[in-house]
């Protein structure tokens, strides 16, 4: 038996289905349920599906078909019950009816407006825009260090480094840190992924060198050797649910402004007196 998480959801997505754009499918007049004459079609189902939160929906439509059809057939039932008694004529449903009809009426348009506006030429451009700001590329370091628990140690390790021992060698005999076994080797990381002192010592330095001087951290003393660094950029595809989100957002807030600009609106204060009307200020 499904958990309640599981049919509350079936139960709100029952109540959202015929608003999915899976009820254009091709196979969406397949009928899945007769229920007192009633078809219920595919095209409900996969509505209901598609409404489901995210965690339901990574599991393929067929491992909920049952549930989820007996939530669609009962929600028929409980429609068509209340139907039977007129409850839809009753002021207050009506009236409940009335404001989920017109929601579901600024979403859609909504919905339509935002997909006119993020088109992917508009994305691409965004993208492109997006690369010339500050931040959008990421400077990063290869380094391996040698990890040890005082200064003298450190030191003591420079002194070989300087005579020409190997630093990868040297970290697996002396570094204590969880990367000794590895050479020291840290791969590559960016700004803030380290502890500041070791990461501004590192990002410091220049390729192929190592500190001349032991960095202290609350690991303890670390011998550092740079050994690359680059500059990565986000692809289009790894920033494109945010720039989507972005354009999205920025969309309903022209089309709103938009809408008022042409709308004439009176306003009044919580006593029912009218607001007064704020001047916009005169272009000098």
């Amino acid at each position: 038996m499904r958990n309640a998480a599981f049919v509350a959801a079936l139960v709100a997505a029952t109540s959202l289905c015929g608003l999915s754009a899976a009820a254009q499918d091709a196979d969406g007049d397949a009928v899945v349920a007769i229920v007192n004459g009633e078809e219920l079609t595919r095209a409900d189902l996969v509505a209901s599906y598609e409404a489901l939160p995210e965690q339901y929906r990574q599991m393929p439509v067929e491992a909920v078909y049952e549930p989820l059809l007996q939530r669609l057939v009962d929600g028929e039932l409980l429609l068509q019950r209340a139907e039977k008694e007129s409850i839809g004529d009753e002021e207050e449903v009506a009236e409940a009816v009335r404001r989920a009809q017109e929601d579901v009426l600024r979403q859609a348009y909504l919905a339509r407006a935002i997909d006119a506006k993020v088109t992917d030429e508009a994305l691409q451009a965004a993208y492109e825009a997006r690369k010339g700001m500050p931040g959008f590329a990421t400077e990063e370091v290869k380094a391996r260090h040698i990890l040890v628990e005082t200064e003298e140690e450190a030191r003591e390790i420079i002194v070989k480094l300087e005579e020409g021992a190997d630093f990868a060698e040297l970290a697996k005999e002396h570094s204590t840190g969880p990367s000794g076994p590895d050479g020291g080797d840290l791969g590559y990381f960016e700004r803030g992924a380290m502890v500041p002192e070791f990461g501004d010592a590192a990002f410091a330095m220049e390729p192929g060198t190592h500190t001349a001087d032991p960095v202290k951290t609350d690991f303890g003393w670390h011998v550092i050797l740079v050994e690359d660094k680059r500059t990565t950029e986000p692809t289009f595809e790894e920033l494109e649910p945010q720039l989507r989100q972005e354009l999205a957002a920025q969309s309903v807030t022209e089309v709103l402004e938009d809408i008022r600009d042409g709308a004439d609106i009176t306003r009044f204060n919580i006593d029912g007196s009218e607001q007064a009307v704020e001047e916009e200020p005169k272009a000098e």
